[in-house]
């Protein structure tokens, strides 16, 4: 297009190559203006050179104009603008030196008008230009007399030139709009699959590093005095160290089958082994689709910020279904405040809130830190319930 930075890589100079053999292809539509240069060859005009030399110049700054947009030649738009309005000026001229001596030189502002339509990117400035073509004909050839017939001719073959044109124009530079807003939506995919692949390998990770930093812990504590159970933990954190590098598999292939159920059978254990007591209800419907895989989340970054900023001796873990929707609390009497949203949070958040749902994270009553997740039902499964 006209004014665009020159374009770089084997795709745009693929595009190039193609423009400029769809240019040469079209130098074959140059045939109108036989008569004119046959006239010029027989001597049936005055001053033949000087109409020789425009007539050249005419028809290869045509196709120069034609291949600025098609070919995507980095022209400066002003520069280009120029060389349609030089064209116009050319074409004029010599339809008002020689229309009246041979045929053919009123078709140069057919010329005028393709070049126009295609390179102008307004779509007003491109009818302008065609109205302006047309009118050149009827002035020109009233002026140099040529007969009604043949100017209402090359009037009518110039305006239905310049409309396809148009049209053609348009819809070529839609399919290209098209394809950017194609590139743009692939590369959009793309950036969401690796943020989510990013959450899932946060909040996999951060948890899991988290307990075996805890059974670290445990092993260092109890190995002078208890070496059987230390062995027992350090096995314990070699299942861990299993478990996780199989759901980090899961995660990046897609397949992730970890439920709400096992996330919370690893709380219990997890809280249990460093000496915090557990309590859990479940009360209603089972856990849909959506409030499982969000639940599951917000209980492991939950019960990780337990484990390592708490400070708590206990923990409770409710979860309740019904026809409105799901609710999940994770309530611990530890030092409470009101966290800072770093990566986890705002992870939990947005995965939370995909699902339809609220979070939110502050201070319980009585102390401790209260978390509490909302996913409500969605209208199809409230009917069927």
């Amino acid at each position: 297009m006209p004014g665009a930075a020159p374009a770089a890589g084997p795709a745009a100079r693929s595009r190039r190559r193609r423009g400029l053999l769809l240019v040469a292809a079209h130098s074959l539509w140059l045939w109108l203006l036989l008569p004119p240069a046959a006239a010029i060859t027989r001597g049936q005009i005055d001053h033949a050179p000087t109409a020789a030399v425009g007539l050249a110049v005419f028809a290869l700054l045509y196709l120069a104009l034609v291949a600025v947009p098609v070919a995507e030649l980095p022209v400066r738009p002003a520069l280009h603008h120029a060389g349609l309005v030089l064209l116009a000026l050319l074409g004029v001229g010599l339809g008002l030196a020689y229309a009246g001596e041979s045929n053919g030189w009123l078709t140069l502002q057919m010329y005028v008008c393709s070049a126009g339509a295609v390179g102008l990117l307004r779509v007003g400035w491109g009818f302008g230009w065609v109205g302006g073509s047309v009118a050149a004909v009827l002035v020109v050839g009233a002026v140099r007399r040529v007969p009604a017939d043949d100017i209402a001719q090359v009037a009518l073959i110039t305006l239905l030139a310049g409309a396809m044109t148009l049209a053609f124009a348009r819809v070529a530079r839609l399919l290209d709009e098209l394809r950017r807003t194609q590139r743009e939506l692939a590369r959009t995919v793309v950036e969401r699959e690796r943020l989510r692949f990013a959450k899932d390998l946060h909040d996999l990770l951060g948890h899991t590093l988290s307990l075996v930093v805890v059974k670290a812990e445990v092993v260092r504590r109890l190995a002078p005095t208890d070496p059987d159970r230390a062995a027992a933990e350090a096995a314990d954190i070699e299942r861990i160290g299993r478990t996780a590098l199989t759901e980090v598999r899961e995660a990046v292939t897609g397949y992730r089958e970890h439920g709400f159920g096992r996330e919370l059978d690893n709380a219990r254990s997890a809280l249990a082994d460093v000496g915090i007591t557990v309590t859990v209800r479940e009360s209603g419907h089972p856990l849909d689709v959506e409030a499982d895989d969000a639940f599951r989340w917000v209980l492991r970054e939950g019960i990780t910020n337990v484990l390592r900023h708490s400070g708590a001796a206990r923990c409770d873990i409710e979860v309740s279904t019904d026809d409105g929707g799901s609710v999940l609390t994770v309530r611990d009497d530890g030092i409470g405040g009101r966290p800072e949203p770093g990566n986890g949070l705002r992870g939990l958040t947005e995965r939370v809130e995909q699902a339809g749902g609220t979070l939110h994270v502050g201070p319980a009553r009585g102390g401790g830190l209260l978390l509490t997740a909302r996913v409500p039902t969605r209208p199809a499964e409230r009917v069927d319930g």
